[in-house]
C-alpha cells in the first residue's frame, strides 16, 4: 500500500503545476483615451489599413517610392531590429524548454589501478600481493524534471513571449520612424532646391539692380548711399546660397546612409533639382483610442509591462517549495583482472523538495526590486501614451499652421506678381522708372521663397501626422 501512496500526491503536485497562484495582475487598463482630437481639422478622409500602411504613396512621386523601397531593403537599424526580433524569438524557446523534462545520454569508461587495493592470492609460495587493474564501463540516459508548481517557470515563459512581441513591435516603430525620416528629408530637400533656384534668379535681378543704380549714380539720378545699400542687400543674398547648397548636401547624404549607401553615391541621383510633388495624401481619420492598436511605440511599453509582471509573478514564486523528479537508467560493466566480470543493468529513481528558510532577504528584496520595476514600467506606459496624444495634437496644428501661411503666402505671391507686371507697363509707357520694375521683381522673388518654405512645411505636418499615428505597418500584422 505505502508504494501507491505517492501516486495521489503526484497528481496533486502535477494540478498545483497547471495554475499560477503568483501571477500579476497586468496594470494595463489605466489608460482612459479621450473622446475625439481637440486641434483635428474638419476636412479628413476615412482611412483603411492600406492608406495607413503605405501612406507616401499618396504624393505620387516616383523618386520618393524608390527611396522609401529601397531605405526597407537596406537600413542597417531595421536589420539590427530583425535580428534582435530573432534574437527574442529563440529566447522564448529557451524559456519554453524548463516546462519540459530534460533528457541527457551519458557513457563513461575507464581503467584504474590503485595501490590502496591490494589483494593477496595464495600461490606455491604461501600469499602473494598484487594490484588488480579494473575496467569500468557505464552508459545510458537522465532525465530531470522541476515540477513547476506555482508557474514560476510559466510566468518566466510568458515574460520572453511578451520580450519577444516587444522586439517585434520595436521593428515596426523602427519602420514607421525610418519611412517619417526618408520621407521629410526627401520633401524638405526638394523645397529647398526650389528655394535655391528662387534665390539664384533673385541675384541675378539684384545684379541688374545694382548696374542700374551705378549707371544712374553716373548720370546724378542716384547717390552713392543707395549704391552703397544695394551692393550691401547683394552680397547679403549672395550669401545665404552657399547655406542652401549645404542644406542639400547634408539631406542628400542623410539619405544616402538611411538607405544603406556611401554619401556620394546619392549625389548624382538627387542633385537634380525637382519640384515639390504636386499631390498629398488625405490626413487619416482615426480616433486617440486607435493609438493603443496602432503605434508601435505603445504596444512596445504594452509587452514591457505584460513581462514585468510575469516577472513579479515568478519572483513570487522563488517564496514557494520547488519539486524536482529525477531518474537515470543504462548499463554498466566492470572487469578486473583476475576477476570475472560483471555486467548489469542500473537505474536510479530520486525526488527533492527544496523551500526556502533563510537567505538574509534576498528573495523578498529581489520581489521589490520587480515590484518597483513594475511601476515604473507602469508610469512609462502612461507617458507614453500622453506623449503619442501630444504627438497627435502638435503634428494637427503645424498643419493648419502651415496651410495657413501657405495660403497668405499665395496671396502675397499674387499680389507681388501683380504689382510686378503694373510696374513694367508703367515703365514701358514710360510712366515709371527701371529701379521700380526690378524692385517689383525683387519683391516677387522674396515672396516666392517664402511661399515655397511654406509649401514644404505643409508637405513635411502631413507626413508628422502619419507618423504620429504610427503609418508605416498595419496593426493586423504583428499577428
Amino acid at each position: 500500500m505505502s508504494h501507491w501512496l505517492p501516486i495521489p500526491i503526484m497528481a496533486m503536485l502535477l494540478c498545483l503545476s497547471a495554475c499560477t497562484p503568483t501571477r500579476v495582475d497586468n496594470p494595463m487598463n489605466l489608460i482612459t483615451p479621450p473622446k475625439d482630437w481637440h486641434h483635428a481639422p474638419a476636412t479628413q478622409t476615412q482611412s483603411n489599413p492600406a492608406d495607413l500602411k503605405e501612406w507616401w504613396k499618396g504624393f505620387q512621386d516616383p523618386t520618393l517610392n524608390a527611396l522609401i523601397d529601397q531605405a526597407l531593403a537596406n537600413n542597417h537599424d531595421l536589420r539590427s531590429a530583425v535580428a534582435r526580433v530573432r534574437e527574442a524569438k529563440a529566447m522564448t524557446t529557451v524559456a519554453d524548454s524548463a516546462l519540459y523534462p530534460s533528457i541527457d545520454l551519458y557513457a563513461s569508461g575507464g581503467r584504474e589501478k590503485k595501490i590502496d587495493r591490494i589483494i593477496g592470492v595464495p600461490n606455491n609460495q604461501g600469499i602473494g600481493l598484487f594490484t588488480p587493474t579494473a575496467d569500468m564501463i557505464t552508459g545510458g540516459l537522465s532525465a530531470r524534471w522541476e515540477i513547476d508548481l506555482f508557474g514560476a517557470r510559466q510566468l518566466e515563459a510568458e515574460a520572453a513571449a511578451a520580450q519577444a512581441e516587444g522586439a517585434e513591435q520595436a521593428l515596426h516603430a523602427a519602420q514607421a520612424g525610418l519611412l517619417a525620416q526618408v520621407a521629410t528629408h526627401y520633401l524638405e530637400l526638394r523645397g529647398v532646391q526650389l528655394r535655391t533656384d528662387i534665390l539664384r534668379k533673385n541675384i541675378v535681378v539684384q545684379r541688374e539692380y545694382l548696374r542700374a543704380l551705378k549707371a544712374f549714380n553716373r548720370t546724378g539720378l542716384a547717390n552713392q548711399s543707395a549704391v552703397a545699400r544695394q551692393e550691401t542687400l547683394l552680397h547679403t543674398t549672395a550669401g545665404t546660397l552657399p547655406t542652401l547648397t549645404a542644406i542639400c548636401s547634408n539631406l542628400i547624404h542623410r539619405l544616402a546612409v538611411l538607405l544603406g549607401e556611401p554619401p556620394e553615391n546619392m549625389q548624382n541621383r538627387l542633385a537634380h533639382a525637382e519640384p515639390l510633388p504636386a499631390n498629398s495624401p488625405g490626413i487619416p481619420r482615426l480616433l486617440p483610442s486607435a493609438l493603443l492598436e496602432q503605434r508601435p511605440d505603445l504596444r512596445v511599453a504594452q509587452t514591457e509591462l505584460a513581462a514585468m509582471a510575469a516577472r513579479l509573478g515568478a519572483a513570487r514564486a522563488d517564496l514557494l517549495p520547488k519539486l524536482v523528479l529525477s531518474a537515470s537508467g543504462g548499463f554498466g560493466a566492470l572487469a578486473s583482472s583476475g576477476f570475472s566480470s560483471l555486467a548489469e543493468t542500473v537505474y536510479t529513481l530520486g525526488s527533492g523538495l527544496t523551500a526556502p528558510i533563510f537567505n538574509a532577504g534576498r528573495i523578498q528584496a529581489h520581489i521589490t526590486a520587480f515590484d518597483a520595476r513594475l511601476d515604473q514600467v507602469a508610469a512609462n506606459y502612461e507617458k507614453t501614451f500622453l506623449l503619442a496624444l501630444e504627438d497627435v495634437e502638435n503634428a494637427y496644428v503645424a498643419h493648419v499652421s502651415s496651410l495657413e501661411r501657405r495660403d497668405r503666402m499665395t496671396e502675397a505671391e499674387t499680389s507681388a506678381e501683380k504689382a510686378y507686371r503694373l510696374a513694367n507697363g508703367l515703365y514701358r509707357h514710360g510712366a515709371d522708372d527701371y529701379l521700380s520694375v526690378l524692385d517689383a521683381q525683387r519683391t516677387q522673388l522674396v515672396i516666392a521663397d517664402e511661399r515655397a518654405k511654406a509649401e514644404t512645411a505643409v508637405h513635411v505636418a502631413l507626413v508628422s501626422i502619419y507618423r504620429a499615428f504610427g503609418g508605416g505597418w498595419i496593426a493586423e500584422a504583428a499577428h
